[in-house]
């Protein structure tokens, strides 16, 4: 037999960087791909609504609609063509490869079978330690991102890019200002990891039927089916966290008239919760303008 008819053996050495490179190729390019859905999102996060609502029907009655993300966005690229919809996309790359980085790193190397409450109690305080630790150190991109899309509201350059934004922060605000609205971001996660692994315990213990025939495939989508239904609960928390990440620093999005100046995170919380707009920024296809809005 030929040599050549032998494959080549992998280089084990060479084979995780190679993997490890696709992973963050991967990332930076689905983080870039849907970057339009979070520019979009936290303009209206932020309460920018520079389209008026439509009348619409709802049961019968009459409704307001705020336009939803197509509208929205063909506004953003009338206004700044179509690489506007990519303002912030840079730290917003940067926040998921180190986000990537830094649970690669504290990847559990043994992961054990959840099929008592003890084990889960185990895993889940190994993620909530690992998630802790992935926003510490993706938080300040994440105030980056943040300010550099805020803009838009103002129409401010007073960040132009990564190196800009840390050189203002931290001449301005000092290294707290890179980790403003952390507090409630970590408590939306760890609330998040801990109501997701424990419901969907609890489902498949008790609640999914052994003699089903499709146990193992309802089991392996619970915690999937949480997560989407317990993340909405959750989602002020992130609204918070993204409004206090520009409240006061100088762009009018985080300025009177169109923000108050918050206290605390709880104070802007407590704002957002009189005003109807806690999930301000939580759907964006079917916008209904919220009730005390149309009172005041």
């Amino acid at each position: 037999m030929e040599p050549s008819e032998h494959p080549a053996e992998p280089d084990p050495a060479a084979t995780p960087v190679k993997v490890d490179a696709a992973v963050l190729l991967l990332v930076a390019g689905v983080t870039a791909a849907k970057h339009p859905l979070v520019y979009v999102r936290l303009l209206i996060q932020v309460g920018h609504e520079p389209l008026p609502p439509t009348v619409g029907t709802m049961f019968g009655r009459r409704v307001l609609y705020l336009p939803g993300f197509f509208s929205y966005a063909r506004h953003i690229v009338s206004v700044d063509g179509k690489r506007g919809l990519f303002r912030g996309v840079s730290p917003c790359v940067l926040s998921s490869l180190v986000s990537t980085v830094v649970r690669g790193k504290t990847k559990q190397v043994k992961k054990e079978e959840q099929t008592s409450l003890r084990s889960v109690l185990k895993e889940t305080s190994h993620e909530m330690v690992v998630q802790c630790l992935s926003r510490l150190a993706t938080h300040p991109f994440h105030v980056m991102s943040v300010r550099l899309m805020a803009q838009f509201v103002g129409r401010e350059v007073k960040y132009s890019g990564i190196f800009s934004c840390v050189i203002r922060i931290f001449k301005e605000e000092g290294l707290s200002g890179f980790y403003v609205g952390l507090l409630p971001h970590l408590l939306g996660e760890v609330l998040l990891l801990w109501c997701r692994n424990l419901l969907a315990h609890f489902i498949n213990s008790y609640a999914v039927d052994e003699n089903l025939g499709m146990a193992s495939v309802v089991r392996s989508y619970t915690k999937f089916v949480m997560d989407i239904g317990v993340g909405l609960l959750m989602y002020p928390f992130m609204l918070v966290a993204d409004v206090m990440a520009v409240n006061n620093c100088g762009l009018a999005a985080g300025l009177p008239p169109r923000s108050p100046v918050f206290r605390s995170w709880l104070h802007c919380w407590n704002h957002l919760s009189q005003k109807g707009h806690l999930f301000r920024g939580s759907s964006l296809f079917f916008r209904q303008v919220p009730v005390t809005s149309m009172q005041d």
